[in-house]
């Protein structure tokens, strides 16, 4: 079922989907779609830890619909939970389809980062 819902979360990343990113078929690639929400979910993290992250785990992703050329992809991002070290965030992926109003939810997944100190170890994320 398509979600054309409002998205969950900050708006954290927006770029358009180019012809060097898709397929033969025109289709945008999962992967790249994926490395957009691991961008936004390091930029809100690094955000809240005040440092240095790193993605530790990416659970659950499931593409409910393709990415064309030309859309323009969000991502969203929602803090769930900061542990000691580490920080959860559930991400969705909207495509706003190509010359139109149209936006509908591709996509989403929860990242969990975790904080890292300036020799790469895992450290404390600070209270807000």
């Amino acid at each position: 079922m398509t979600d054309t819902g409002a998205p969950n979360g900050q708006l954290t990343l927006r770029t358009l989907a180019m012809p060097g990113d898709a397929n033969a078929a025109g289709d945008i690639f999962g992967g790249w779609v994926m490395a957009q929400m691991d961008l936004a979910s390091g930029i809100r993290a690094a955000e809240r830890a005040r440092g240095r992250v790193v993605t530790a785990a990416v659970k659950e992703m499931a593409f409910e619909l393709p990415v064309k050329i030309g859309d323009t992809l969000s991502i969203y991002t929602d803090i769930a939970r900061v542990g000691r070290t580490s920080i959860t965030l559930t991400v969705e992926a909207w495509a706003q389809r190509y010359l139109t109003t149209t936006l509908e939810k591709v996509t989403a997944a929860t990242f969990v980062m975790v904080a890292l100190d300036r020799t790469g170890h895992p450290t404390p994320v600070p209270v807000e």
